[in-house]
């Protein structure tokens, strides 16, 4: 059992913790608004996160089989409001160091819709769920135990993008680099968003 859980940590660290639209979103809050600015939209990603396991596990998977094309839906939905958050955080004005109007920072609604929308958490879903399942006798157990590390390790990586971005964020408040550097991440958001739906 503890070479299975090791095994499921390392392909959830892989799967939700490389770098994609949600992880690099969390990176440029953090660079652009600081940790503390960052943890409302941190809290939504990771809610948004357990609703996507959840539809994952009880039968969105189905549903795309049975109509493909509410798969293209989800996807052009979801890869509309990451270019959204992208263009929010390009065009953030540049802040004195500690200082952010709230209606600038991505916050708790939009983590949870990101993730509903995000097709990558879905897949990385299907993959955990359908090939590192937890092996138990009774099997709500198995996939709640799943769920669980899934989650918790969810909650790490995202955290630890999170904070990653925020050692920049000097560069963020610097009026000489800040609007460069936010257009770069907002561009490294897009590029992730059309990767992942190609």
């Amino acid at each position: 059992m503890i070479e299975a859980i090791i095994t499921l940590v390392l392909a959830t660290g892989v799967l939700l913790g490389s770098p994609g639209p949600a992880t690099l979103s969390l990176a440029a809050v953090g660079a652009t608004f600081g940790v503390s600015n960052g943890l409302p939209y941190l809290a939504g990603i990771l809610l948004g996160l357990l609703f996507a396991m959840a539809g994952a596990v009880f039968g969105v998977a189905a549903l795309f089989v049975k109509w493909p094309e509410a798969r293209w839906i989800i996807q052009s939905l979801g890869a509309a409001y990451l270019l959204y958050i992208a263009y929010r955080i390009a065009t953030a004005p540049i802040l004195a160091k500690g200082t952010a109007a709230p209606h600038d920072i991505p916050g708790f609604r939009d983590g949870v819709i990101l993730n509903l929308l995000n097709p990558k958490a879905y897949a990385a879903f299907f993959v955990l769920f359908s090939q590192f399942l937890l092996p138990h006798a009774n099997a709500p157990i198995s996939y709640s135990v799943t769920a669980l590390v899934i989650a918790a390790v969810a909650a790490l990586v995202d955290s630890l993008w999170l904070v990653v971005g925020s050692t920049i964020h000097a560069v963020f408040t610097n009026p000489k680099t800040a609007r460069a550097t936010r257009v770069l991440f907002a561009l490294s958001i897009v590029v992730a968003t059309v990767w992942a739906l190609l």
